[in-house]
């Protein structure tokens, strides 16, 4: 059974300097976007992180559920994706199916396109971070059972640790997979798309001033319906509402990108070293050093892991708020007409 949102008539037909904006936590994030003096990063991800979406969120796809524990093959990623994507794909279809097809609605449609094929992306990579964990299980069990100092390798753990460098030397890098070479082309769409929506706002927003103008002479009155002009002003709405939501998720993208760079480099240098270490084989002092340059990184790639889960679900918060402001938006003139 499809859960899609259902909104209420509201908000007034909009002025002429009326400048349509989302009243949500995303506008929230698209203002702190630009740097003011009272911005502090670290107290609005906090915030965001205390949210009841993004607790929801998190209890849908908390490890526990095993509900992203499934290997991401296609078809498991589609019901992931109609798990944690709302709204989905069926409303939004759904609520299109209702507007002409105009260059807006293109827009609007190419805007949740390209939200849940980012989307998709982002499950993948969530994947991948449970398959990053489970790559180290071994190497940190191991951690567990060695004394404090890294020099106290004996010949038994020495042995030990080369055993879990032969486990680790098989498993690929999570973060080189194909679907990681797909962030800069996702990251082009939503550029390629927050240029054509403000291109297409500028140009509503010119029609407006024209109509405005125009209307205030009494024998050119007849010939500009009003309802082009709350056309147009309908357009505004929903476009800005695409635009403003393109900003925030690319910046989201950004955020992601750049987490999954410094994870798929850490692993890379932790696998160079235990390459180097079965070079040496069984040798206890080559060992202890692999062993102590591990320990070291071990810390910061948890944290790292760690931050780019938190990330991936905080995007899944952002998209679909982002997502049921938009569809509120198409719905307005919907509800109007009935």
């Amino acid at each position: 059974m499809l859960h899609c949102f259902s909104f209420n008539p509201a908000s007034p037909e909009l002025s002429i300097g009326d400048d349509p904006l989302p009243h949500s936590s995303i506008e929230g994030v698209a203002s702190s976007s630009i740097p003011s003096p009272t911005f502090n990063l670290s107290r609005e991800l906090a915030y965001a992180f205390q949210t009841d979406s993004y607790r929801e969120i998190r209890s849908r796809v908390d490890p526990t559920q095993h509900q992203l524990h499934i290997q991401p093959q296609p078809d498991n990623i589609e019901l992931l994706l109609s798990q944690v994507l709302q709204p989905n794909k069926e409303c939004v279809q759904e609520a299109l199916s209702h507007a002409k097809p105009t260059t807006p609605t293109h827009l609007v449609s190419t805007y949740f396109q390209h939200s849940e094929d980012a989307t998709r992306l982002c499950l993948n990579l969530y994947q991948s971070v449970h398959s990053a964990r489970l790559l180290y299980t071994p190497l940190f069990d191991f951690f567990h059972i060695l004394p404090g100092d890294s020099h106290a390798i004996d010949e038994t753990l020495c042995n030990l640790a080369f055993d879990v460098f032969l486990k680790l030397d098989t498993f690929e890098n999570p973060f080189s997979s194909p679907e990681s070479d797909t962030f800069g082309e996702t990251r082009l769409c939503f550029s390629q798309l927050k240029y054509k929506l403000d291109s297409r706002l500028r140009k509503s927003r010119s029609r407006v001033r024209l109509l405005h103008h125009a209307t205030a002479g009494p024998l050119c009155s007849p010939y500009l319906p009003h309802s082009f002009k709350k056309k147009e002003l309908t357009n505004i709405s929903q476009l800005n509402v695409a635009a403003r939501g393109t900003y925030v998720l690319d910046k989201d993208l950004d955020t992601i990108d750049r987490l999954v760079s410094r994870l798929q480099t850490g692993i890379e240098f932790d696998k160079h070293f235990i390459r180097l270490g079965l070079e040496k084989g069984r040798d206890v002092y080559s060992i202890q050093e692999i062993v102590k340059q591990l320990r070291k990184s071990h810390l910061n790639l948890t944290h790292q892991l760690k931050d780019l889960e938190d990330h991936i679900c905080l995007w899944f918060t952002n998209v679909n708020e982002a997502r049921s402001l938009l569809l509120q938006e198409i719905h307005l003139p919907q509800v109007s007409l009935r």
